[in-house]
């Protein structure tokens, strides 16, 4: 919640000033006493209520396909058609949402209605299981009877479905923004929890929701849908009780710069264009006298925005745009590079939950001599495990020793941990098509190219690296990625931030189905069976992931590049 009046605070109420937290104040609108508000007794709140909200997601989400060709009677085509649509509009509805959380909203308001609406949308998607008496499978074969129910039964599921895809398009960023807010920069203990709170964030999302979300799945499955979709439902409520519980320990950022950021950036780019003819001189004068906080190491980059400070008649002129304005414009503008060059580390993340997956189901899947484990489950045990097991190491020991060495409150910096994550990442996938090469020579030596079904005499430990690496990249370039994007930008953004992290996973997953079934367009032409042939043993996987370790290679080098010049953030005093 951004809010720009502060109550005046009878004298008595007036706490010590080394007690008040510059730029925040509490829920009635009065100074933040740091020994009462924020830190981890807030955001421990918090993040309870983000942990609730990714098992309600991922509760409804994970097994949406079974309920759309079983119960609903789709062709497995529609299903994944209309699944694919579904997931990509709630990647990219998180901009929507940080953008009207941080322009007229306020991320509290905004996590507050987006709950709201969540839980509604979860319980009408319980709701339209009960629709329909008739089974779907007589539409699908075209029997009269029930089909008008059945259809309006899809039509108030697909609603309930974006209902919550726009639901979580406005809680996602702005909760683990408004947890972020809650530690000080300016605080030097404060600063070096805010890095832990990231870590902690992710490792909780993942692995606080591992065993619930097998017995939601089994509940779907095998006792009832509606229950099934139910409990999402009751979580989701919970997890606004939660949230509300900390609402007299919570910080609110004060917006110092009386605005909507967007306009005021935005007139930056529009003021720059105008003036591209202009002369340089008050610029050049404003450069010398130190006047501008972005001069310095980062004037060399996007000089032309300085020229959105030059009036008609060529001399500096702050009343339409600020120095810090055209700060925050440079400042966004350096994010675009890093977002593209991360790009191809979010098709590589696409990958363990689908291709790695129809790998491991052609291999020995024994564990031990009595144990073999479901192919869909090695997802959940190498990278859940390892990340739930990595990050608190990380955060612990890791990060510790590191802060000793570089004197960095996050142990290293952010780009250096985003790109060792990148460069694992790439590991991961080289590894990943030999191992498949492996896979195919095996096939060939013992004669099944052409039996689709049968087990090749192959461990899957075999694909333990592949695994191993990418949950280890994710602890380092994911992690990072959050709090990069949340730090880098100006502090009436950070919920905008969040969401161009969120962007990359999304549009890297919608460019992994587009590479997908573009390749397989092009290779099965002519009778041939594709990349991606239903048989495995003839198809050439390998040859998809050496492509991905081209784009991948290619993106980490110009990540490194964009790194090199790159200006970190300078913080803004409030005072």
């Amino acid at each position: 919640m951004t809010i720009t009046v502060v109550d005046e605070l009878p004298e008595t109420e007036i706490p010590l000033l080394n007690d008040v937290v510059p730029g925040s104040i509490d829920f009635k609108c009065r100074a933040s006493v740091r020994s009462k508000s924020g830190t981890w007794k807030s955001a421990s709140f918090i993040i309870g209520a983000g942990v609730a909200e990714r098992l309600a997601y991922y509760g409804i989400s994970l097994n949406l396909v079974s309920y759309l060709t079983h119960e609903l009677g789709q062709p497995t085509a529609s299903a994944a058609a209309n699944l694919n649509a579904w997931y990509g509009t709630s990647s990219l509805l998180p901009i929507l949402g940080g953008f009207l959380a941080d322009s007229f909203i306020g991320r509290f308001r905004m996590i507050i209605i987006s709950a709201v609406l969540y839980t509604s949308g979860l319980c009408f998607l319980t709701l339209s299981t009960t629709l329909s008496p008739h089974r779907s499978s007589e539409c699908s074969h075209g029997v009269n009877s029930g089909c008008s129910s059945n259809k309006l039964q899809l039509n108030f599921f697909f609603f309930s479905l974006y209902l919550v895809s726009l639901a979580q398009g406005g809680f996602t960023p702005c909760i683990q923004a408004f947890g972020a807010d809650q530690f000080d920069d300016e605080n030097e203990n404060e600063s070096k929890a805010k890095s832990s709170f990231f870590n902690w964030w992710y490792c909780l999302c993942v692995g606080g929701i591992l065993f619930p979300l097998l017995s939601i799945t089994y509940i779907q499955e095998n006792v009832s849908w509606e229950l099934g979709f139910g409990i999402p439902a009751f979580i989701l409520c919970l997890a606004l009780i939660v949230f509300l519980g900390g609402i007299f320990t919570y910080r609110f950022q004060v917006n110092t710069d009386q605005g909507n950021p967007f306009p005021r950036v935005a007139r930056v780019f529009i003021r720059a264009a105008r003036n591209w003819r202009a002369p340089h001189t008050s610029i050049s004068f404003a450069q010398e006298s130190g006047q501008s906080s972005s001069y310095g190491k980062s004037h060399s980059q996007f000089q032309f925005l300085d020229r959105a400070l030059i009036s008609s008649n060529g001399f500096l002129d702050e009343k339409l745009s600020s120095i810090s304005d055209v700060d925050d414009a440079k400042g966004i503008l350096r994010l675009a590079p890093i977002w593209f060059a991360c790009l191809g580390y979010s098709i590589v993340y696409a990958q363990p939950a689908t291709l790695f997956t129809k790998q491991a189901a052609t291999l020995d899947l024994q564990i031990t001599p009595t144990f073999h484990i479901p192919a869909a489950s090695l997802q959940q045990c190498f990278i859940t495990t390892s990340i739930t097991i990595g990050l608190p190491l990380y955060d612990r020991i890791l990060v510790p020793i590191a802060r000793t060495i570089t004197k960095n409150p996050s142990g290293i910096s952010m780009l250096k941990r985003i790109s060792f994550g990148l460069f694992l990442s790439l590991i991961s996938i080289i590894i990943a098509a030999l191992v498949e090469a492996k896979r195919l020579a095996t096939a060939r030596e013992h004669g099944l190219e052409d039996t689709p079904g049968a087990i090749i005499p192959m461990s899957v430990w075999w694909l333990a690296p592949q695994y191993l690496l990418s949950a280890i990249s994710d602890v380092f370039a994911m992690v990072g990625l959050q709090e990069f994007f949340y730090n880098q930008v100006p502090s009436e953004l950070k919920s905008i931030g969040l969401s161009m992290y969120l962007s990359i996973l999304g549009i890297g997953s919608l460019l992994s189905s587009f590479l997908v079934s573009s390749i397989q367009q092009w290779t099965s032409s002519g009778g041939r069976g594709g990349w991606f042939s239903d048989n495995l043993n003839r198809g050439h996987l390998d040859y998809f992931y050496w492509l991905l370790a081209g784009i991948s290679a290619i993106e980490f080098v110009a990540f490194v590049y964009f790194t090199r010049s790159y200006v970190y953030r300078r913080r803004r005093s409030v005072y």
